[in-house]
Parts: C-alpha cells; sequence; structure tokens
C-alpha cells in the first residue's frame, strides 16, 4: 500500500479530529457538501478526514460492550477518504495492537494525539504529557508503526503535537518526533499551557520546516491554528512552507467550506436550515449510542447571523429528537415567509 501522504498535491488542506465534533455524521456531511471535480479531474474536498481520537488501551482492554462503543468512532465511508485514525495510549503493547486493528479496519493511515491538553487525557500520560516524555512518546510511535505494518507496505504513521508544554519546546521536542521519520507532522502553533488562549504563532511552523528538512525530509508538515478560510490557508502555507493546513473551528456550521463556490454567504437560510436537519438525522441514525445534546453543538453555529437566530436556537436547545428538531423549523420557516 502507498504512503498516501506523497501523493498529495501541495498545499493540501485536512479536517481537524475534534472530539465530539467530527464524527461520522459530521465528517460525511462534509464530504457530500465540500465534494466538487476539479480542474485536473481530482476529487475535491478535504484532501484528508481524521476520526475522532480513540482510546487504543479500551480497543484492547475494555469489555465487548466497551468496545463496541470505542469502535463506533472508528465508523468511516469511502467519500471520506483518505481517512486516518486517530489514536492515544502510552502503552506500547496496547498501540501496537490497536493499530493493527485500524490496519485491519482499512484505514489509510494512523495518527496519534500527542497535543490533547484534556486533564483525564494527561493523566494516563497521553496528549500533551507525552511532550514531558519524549523517549516515550518515540516508543510508542514506533509501537503504532509495527501494527500498522509500516515497514511491510501497510499504512503510514503520523503524530499530531504542540510547540511544547508550558514553553516553546520545538528545537528540543521536534527532532525527537522527527528521528522516527512520521509520514506527517502536524503541529499546533501553540504551547499547552497556551490552549487556545492567545494568537497561533506560525513562524515557528516555519522553524518546524527547517527542522524537518535537516532531519526527515519526507515527513510533511501540517500547520494548525487560526485559520479562518481556505484562502487564509494558502497564505498562511505559503509563508510557513508548510506543506498543508488543517482547519478546525472555521468549519463549525458549514460542510460547504472545502467547497470552492459555496459558502454560507450564498447559500439561502432555508437550505441551510434543511441541511442541519439533515445532519440531525444522520447523528442520530449513525450514532444512537450518544448523547442528543452532542449534536445541539452544532445548532449554535448553523443558527446565527439572521433575524430570529436567537429564539430558534434556544428553541432548538429543548428538543431531544430529530423530528422535534425538524417540526421547530418549518413553523420558523412557515413564519419567515408570513412576514415575507
Amino acid at each position: 500500500m502507498k504512503d498516501f501522504w506523497q501523493l498529495l498535491p501541495t498545499p493540501f488542506f485536512v479536517l481537524a479530529p475534534m472530539a465530539d465534533v467530527t464524527d461520522a455524521a459530521f465528517r460525511k456531511m462534509i464530504a457530500k457538501y465540500s465534494a466538487h471535480e476539479r480542474a485536473d479531474g481530482t476529487k475535491g474536498g478535504p484532501d484528508v478526514m481524521w476520526t475522532e481520537f480513540v482510546a487504543a488501551d479500551g480497543l484492547v482492554l475494555a469489555t465487548k460492550a466497551g468496545q463496541e462503543k470505542l469502535l463506533a468512532d472508528l465508523i468511516y465511508h469511502k467519500e471520506e477518504r483518505p481517512i486516518v485514525a486517530q489514536l492515544f495510549s502510552s502503552h506500547e503493547d496496547n498501540m501496537e495492537k490497536a493499530s493493527s486493528l485500524c490496519l485491519q479496519l482499512g484505514f489509510d493511515g494512523i495518527d496519534i494525539n500527542m497535543g490533547c491538553p484534556d486533564k483525564t487525557i494527561e493523566k494516563q500520560g497521553c496528549g500533551a504529557a507525552m511532550i514531558k516524555n519524549p523517549v516515550l512518546a518515540r516508543a510508542i510511535i514506533r509501537a503504532a508503526k509495527r501494527g500498522a505494518e509500516n515497514d511491510k507496505g501497510g499504512i503510514p504513521i503520523s503524530v499530531k503535537t504542540r510547540l511544547g508544554y508550558n514553553r516553546d519546546q520545538v528545537e528540543e521536542w521536534i527532532p525527537e518526533i522527527l528521528a522516527e521519520r512520521p509520514s506527517a507532522l502536524i503541529i499546533h502553533a501553540r504551547t499547552r499551557k497556551e490552549m487556545s488562549k492567545v494568537p497561533a504563532r506560525w513562524e515557528q511552523i516555519a522553524r518546524v520546516v527547517e527542522l524537518r528538512n535537516e532531519l526527515s525530509p519526507e515527513t510533511k508538515i501540517i500547520g494548525n491554528g487560526d485559520v479562518s478560510s481556505l484562502a487564509d490557508a494558502r497564505q498562511k502555507a505559503s509563508l510557513s512552507g508548510a506543506d498543508g493546513v488543517m482547519l478546525g473551528r472555521a468549519i463549525f456550521g458549514n460542510p460547504w467550506f472545502f467547497h470552492p463556490e459555496k459558502s454560507l454567504m450564498n447559500i439561502s437560510l432555508e437550505k441551510r436550515l434543511e441541511v442541519m436537519i439533515e445532519h440531525t438525522y444522520l447523528f442520530s441514525e449513525l450514532l444512537p449510542h450518544k448523547s442528543f445534546s452532542l449534536m445541539k453543538k452544532h445548532y449554535k453555529a448553523y443558527v446565527y447571523g439572521f433575524s430570529g437566530a436567537v429564539e430558534l436556537r434556544t428553541k432548538l436547545m429543548e428538543q431531544e429528537t430529530p423530528e422535534a428538531v425538524e417540526a421547530v423549523v418549518h413553523v420558523f420557516l412557515a413564519n419567515q415567509l408570513k412576514i415575507l
């Protein structure tokens, strides 16, 4: 199997993995509404998609019921390819076994989360805590490579991390990761301490690119942080020298984000709300085990910037089924027509 990272034209643009956001329903909506054919005949939309991060330890050690819930987070559809499974673990054996499972499930790649600042994740020695333990971090990458049969024509391994933990550690931390020659390295241009409270420092992405050139020329560098649009992504890629850009918060409520000719500015209100209803039904169909409240965070993004948005959003937050959401929207649109 070829390393798909090496086949992507640069700069490329990818969808960020976000817990309880970029689930199977959301990704399917993005794949559908951002789809277009480029001039060269290739598929348009995000160039790569990620799953939400999944605990490798759980995939290996949980009860059958627990494993089934985790496997639901690894549902994907062919329209999402190339699709990367994101895992986290501080145990080599579990990372190797979980990576082997992802290979069997047909994923195009595996990404290791070494940047999540969630305290419950860090208590397990995972996420951003990996930055404080580079020896273990490198061992985890090697374990993922073994499970993914990376040296036998399996699938590629990438790492998503930050500039550092309590301070900028690019000069110490990044060379440790590059020493393991991952196929791609995604850098959130802030430290763990900074969370998202300060502007992303894209000048440091440029330094990561320099280090890559010296230490692991084949590794693709992807910058992440404060990217507002595809035009902004292209500019940041150009200024930093990054091979790709990862987009996260900007895609909330906008499944057309990766389409070159469509945006919320030229999508009618009726169509926007119709797509929101479609998303709601898809969420309930694909993820029946998840709390409906997770879907509601999307309503804040879909429903804004028009007359009556606040009232409609408030009403939607009170609903608990797709049918109820659809009924509320239909009443709202009918009233809008009366006003017009």
